[in-house]
C-alpha cells in the first residue's frame, strides 16, 4: 500500500514526539544529578561545619578559623550555584513537558484524521459491497421472473 502524505506527517509527527519525550526524559535525569549534587554538597557543608564546632570547642587558631569559614563561604556559593542550577533545569522540565505534550496533540490530530479517512474508506467499501448485492438479486429476481420472449 502506498504511502499518503497523511502518513508522512503522521510518521514525522510521532518522531518528533519521541525525540521531545526524549530531550523531556534527559531533562529529568539532569534534574535528578543537581538534586543530587545539591544533597551532597549539604550534607559535606553540615559535616564540615561539625567539624568547626569540634575545632571552635577544642581550640582553634585565627588562621585555621579563617580557612574554616572561606571554605563554608565557598560551600554556600555553590549551594547557591547548584539551587539556581535546579531552578533553571525546573525551567527546563517544564518547557520540554509543553513541547512534548505540543507534538503528541500534533501525532493525535493526524491520528484523528488518519482514523477518520479509514472510517470514510470502510463506509464507502460497505456502499460498493451493499450496491454489488443490490445488483446481483435484482438480476436474480429478473431472471426468475421475466418470461423468455419464445413461449
Amino acid at each position: 500500500m502506498s504511502r499518503t502524505a497523511l502518513d508522512n506527517l503522521t510518521e514525522l509527527a510521532r518522531e518528533a514526539r519521541d525525540l521531545a519525550g526524549q530531550r523531556l526524559a534527559g531533562d529529568r535525569r539532569s534534574v535528578d544529578q543537581i538534586v543530587a549534587q545539591l544533597e551532597s554538597l549539604q550534607r559535606y557543608r553540615a559535616e564540615y561545619a561539625a567539624q568547626l564546632q569540634v575545632a571552635l570547642r577544642e581550640g582553634i587558631d585565627p588562621a585555621s578559623m579563617h580557612n574554616y569559614q572561606r571554605f563554608l563561604a565557598s560551600l554556600d556559593d555553590a549551594l547557591v550555584r547548584a539551587r539556581q542550577a535546579l531552578e533553571e533545569q525546573h525551567r527546563r522540565v517544564a518547557h520540554s513537558q509543553r513541547h512534548w505534550q505540543q507534538e503528541q496533540r500534533r501525532l493525535s490530530s493526524y491520528d484523528t484524521l488518519a482514523e477518520r479517512r479509514a472510517d470514510a474508506q470502510r463506509r464507502a467499501e460497505q456502499r460498493r459491497e451493499q450496491r454489488d448485492t443490490d445488483e446481483l438479486v435484482t438480476q436474480r429476481w429478473l431472471r426468475r421472473n421475466t418470461v423468455p420472449s419464445g413461449y
